[in-house]
């Protein structure tokens, strides 16, 4: 059953879509039936630029296990990085 449950933020930055760079605004954050990806479920991700109202979007579907490694990645990459540019 699809549960529709979205997390939404805010956030800065770029991304690299089919049309080339794209300026995003926000992210889509779901863990549901995935479009392409081989799972039953997965963590998908939305980058979006909401402001332009622009249906232009990177997507990326990972597994619960992936995903939690990125989140893991993610946090050590913010600390590495912060303590090496302090």
């Amino acid at each position: 059953m699809c549960t529709y449950i979205i997390e939404k933020t805010q956030v800065v930055g770029s991304a690299k879509g089919p049309n080339g760079w794209m300026s995003v605004d926000s992210a889509n954050v779901y863990f549901d039936h995935p479009f392409h990806a081989p799972l039953d479920h997965s963590l998908n991700i939305d980058f979006v630029n909401a402001a332009s109202g622009s249906a232009d979007r990177v997507a990326v579907e990972l597994s619960k296990e992936s995903a939690l490694r990125l989140v893991d990645a993610i946090m050590a990459a913010i600390k590495q990085g912060e303590m090496a540019h302090a």
